[in-house]
């Protein structure tokens, strides 16, 4: 349920896309989390769209469940 996403000062987190309420670029790209709280990042806006978009479309078609599937059979 996370995307990785790189700090101004270059650490790596992970932040949950249901918490993202929105994305803009004042110009360093800046998201806004649904608690309020504010979180710059190295990467564009649209490359954190494009995460979203990913995440958004592996959970539709399941492939997100992938890594869980019992391959011992």
């Amino acid at each position: 349920m996370m995307i990785k996403l790189t700090k101004l000062n270059g650490k790596v987190f992970a932040v949950n896309v249901w918490l993202i309420e929105q994305v803009e670029e004042t110009p360093d790209t800046m998201i806004t989390l649904n608690n309020g709280k504010k979180v710059i990042v190295k990467e564009r806006m649209q490359e954190v769209i494009l995460l979203c978009k990913e995440f958004y479309a592996h959970m539709h078609h399941g492939t997100h469940l992938e890594a869980k599937k019992d391959v011992s059979q």
